[in-house]
C-alpha cells in the first residue's frame, strides 16, 4: 500500500535489530534443530519481521497495528509466534508491556506460550531478568510479563494488552474473544496484534471475516496502513494435487517441512476422500467449503453427462423440495429412475431465491447468484422473502411435462404450500431429516454417484452444492446430510437425496433380487 510521502518511513536499524534477536537470544526448543540459534527464514524475515518492527509512523512508533498470517501447518509458524512474544515483551520498550497467547482454548494457546517459556529458560540472558511460573513469564525490571489466557471470555475484560499472538485463528467459535482482545490495546502506544492461522471452512466465522479484509488490503480494494497481510495460500480453484502449488505455497519446504511428507499425505487424500479437505486446508492453506468432504468433486463430475428434459417428457419422475427458510435458496429436484431405455438415474433441478438478496448473497458466499440468476438457473422471486406462490406455480407447471408420482418434503418446515399442493393433486410425502429416513437415501446416493449411474448435466448450482455437503455419521454408522456443518447451501442435495429416497422404495425401481426377496447371490464353488 503506498502512503502519503513523510507519513511512514522504513527503520533499517529497527528490522536489523528484530530480526537479530531471534539467533541473538534465542534457540530452537524441539526436532532437529533444538540447540540451535534461531535463525529466521526468508520468509520469516522478510515479509514479517522486517516490516512489522521496521515500517514507523512520524511519531516514530510502529505503522502496523495488526498482522494477519495465513500459512499451512508445519512452516514453523508457532516458533515465530513465539518468538513474536518475546520480542514484544523483552525489546519493545513498552512499559509495562503485556503481551498474550490466546487461541480456541487454553492448550491451544498454551503450545505458543511452552514454546516460549522452553527458549526463555534456554537463554542465559533472558532467564537472568526473567521469573517463569507455569502460565506466564514475569520481567520484574520493566513491569512486563507474558501470559496464556484460558478461553473464558468473561474473565478477559480489564486487559491493557499490548501485545497478543492468536494462534489458530479459524479455529475460534465465534467473535468474542477477538473483541475482546482487540479492543483491550486501545490505550497502548503502539500495540499489535498478530494472527497466525492455517485457512479454514466456516464463512460466518471471525477468521474469514478477518481472511477477507486482509485480501482487500493485499489486493487493493481497501486501504488500511496499520494491517499487515501476510496469506500463503492456493486459490479455491487450484488443484490440490499440483506440487507446483504445494511449493508456491509452502515457504518453509524443504526446511521445516519435507516434501515426502506432502506426498504422502496427499496419497492419503487421495485414497480417503474425507480427508481431502483436511490436507488442502492444512498443507495448501486452501479454504473449503466444508469440514469433511463428503462428494469428491471429480466423482460428481464423473456423473456430469447430458439430460435432455423434452426427452424425458411423460417419464415417471419423484421429487424432493427443500424450502429452508423463507430467506434462503429455495430447490426443487426431480429424479427420473432407471426404466427399459435408461441405466441411470436423471436429475432435473428447480431453484428460487429471494431477488433482493441475490446482491448480498453474491458477496457473502462467495458464489455467483447474479450470474445465475441471468443464466436462468436460479429464479428470483420478488422481495426478501421467497415468493411461495411462484414456487407452487412452477411445481403445477412442471407436473403437466412429466409423471410426478410424489414430493418428498421436510415435515416440519413447509406446511403451508405443503397444503397447497396437496389441494392441487400431488401427492406430498413428509420426509424426515434425521438418521432414521435420511441414511438410506444418502448411502444409496452415495453408491449411485460412485458407480456412475448417476446424470445431472454439469448444473453448476447443484455442483457448488455438492462441493458444500458435510455429512453427519452416528455410532451405528448412519450419515446424514448436516446442515450445521455445511457451510454454503446444500438445500439442492437435500432434495436429490428426499426424491432417491423415494424412488427407490417403489417395487418397479427396485433390482429383481430385492422385488423377489431373495437378498444377495453368492456364487462360488460348492465344497
Amino acid at each position: 500500500m503506498t502512503a502519503q510521502a513523510g507519513e511512514y518511513r522504513f527503520d533499517e536499524d529497527a528490522a536489523d535489530r528484530a530480526v537479530t534477536f531471534f539467533p541473538r537470544f534465542l534457540t530452537h526448543v524441539k526436532g532437529e534443530w533444538a540447540g540451535r540459534p534461531f535463525e529466521l527464514d526468508e520468509w520469516q524475515r522478510e515479509r514479517i519481521i522486517r516490516p512489522l518492527f521496521g515500517w514507523k509512523r512520524a511519531d516514530g512508533t510502529r505503522r502496523y497495528r495488526t498482522v494477519y498470517v495465513e500459512v499451512p501447518r508445519k512452516n514453523g509458524k508457532s516458533n515465530l509466534s513465539a518468538g513474536i512474544a518475546l520480542i514484544l515483551l523483552y525489546a519493545d520498550h513498552e512499559p509495562g508491556a503485556e503481551v498474550y497467547s490466546a487461541a480456541a482454548d487454553r492448550d491451544q494457546a498454551a503450545i505458543v506460550f511452552e514454546l516460549a517459556k522452553s527458549m526463555v529458560q534456554s537463554s542465559p540472558d533472558l532467564r537472568a531478568i526473567s521469573e517463569v511460573y507455569r502460565r506466564s513469564i514475569v520481567v520484574p525490571r520493566t513491569g512486563s510479563a507474558y501470559h496464556v489466557l484460558s478461553a473464558d471470555v468473561k474473565t478477559k475484560h480489564g486487559k491493557n494488552a499490548s501485545g497478543v499472538i492468536f494462534d489458530e485463528l479459524h479455529a475460534q467459535p465465534n467473535r468474542e474473544l477477538w473483541d475482546v482482545l482487540t479492543t483491550s490495546t486501545a490505550a497502548r502506544r503502539q500495540p499489535v496484534v498478530v494472527a497466525i492461522t492455517t485457512a479454514g471452512y466456516d464463512r460466518e466465522s471471525i477468521c474469514w471475516e478477518v481472511h477477507d479484509y486482509a485480501c482487500k488490503v493485499r489486493d487493493g480494494v481497501v486501504q488500511d496502513d496499520s494491517f499487515l497481510p501476510v496469506i500463503y495460500g492456493a486459490g479455491t480453484d487450484e488443484d490440490w494435487r499440483d506440487r507446483e502449488v504445494w511449493r508456491r505455497v509452502n515457504p518453509g519446504l524443504g526446511v521445516s517441512i519435507k516434501l515426502d511428507y506432502l506426498e504422502q499425505e496427499a496419497r492419503r487424500a487421495a485414497e480417503t476422500p474425507s480427508y481431502q479437505n483436511t490436507f488442502r486446508r492444512l498443507h495448501l492453506d486452501q479454504w473449503t467449503q466444508q469440514n469433511t468432504r463428503w462428494i469428491d468433486l471429480e466423482v460428481w463430475d464423473a456423473c456430469g453427462g447430458p439430460v435432455d428434459p423434452e426427452a424425458l417428457r411423460s417419464r415417471v419422475c419423484f421429487a424432493g423440495l427443500d424450502l429452508s427458510t423463507t430467506t434462503d435458496l429455495a430447490a426443487f429436484v426431480l429424479l427420473f429412475p432407471p426404466d427399459g431405455e435408461y441405466t441411470d438415474y436423471r436429475v432435473v433441478p428447480y431453484f428460487w431465491v429471494p431477488e433482493e438478496t441475490v446482491a448480498k448473497r453474491s458477496k457473502r458466499d462467495q458464489v455467483p447468484y447474479d450470474a445465475w440468476v441471468r443464466d436462468g438457473l436460479i429464479e428470483a422471486t420478488e422481495g426478501n422473502v421467497a415468493d411461495y406462490d411462484v414456487i407452487r406455480k412452477r411445481i403445477n407447471e412442471v407436473s403437466h411435462l412429466f409423471d410426478l408420482r410424489e414430493i418428498a418434503v421436510d415435515r416440519w418446515n413447509a406446511s403451508q404450500i405443503t397444503s397447497q399442493l396437496t389441494a392441487d393433486g400431488f401427492v406430498m410425502v413428509p420426509f424426515g431429516q434425521g438418521f432414521r429416513d435420511m441414511s438410506g437415501p444418502t448411502k444409496e446416493l452415495e453408491a449411485v454417484l460412485l458407480s456412475k449411474r448417476l446424470r445431472h448435466a454439469g448444473n453448476p448450482v447443484l455442483r457448488w452444492m455438492a462441493d458444500n455437503v458435510s455429512v453427519r455419521t452416528d455410532p451405528a454408522g448412519n450419515l446424514k446430510p448436516d446442515k450445521a456443518k455445511s457451510t454454503g447451501r446444500i438445500d439442492g442435495i437435500v432434495a436429490l437425496i428426499m426424491a432417491l429416497g423415494r424412488a427407490v422404495l417403489q417395487p418397479e425401481f427396485v433390482s429383481v433380487y430385492d422385488r423377489e426377496g431373495r437378498g444377495l447371490y453368492v456364487i462360488g464353488l460348492d465344497c
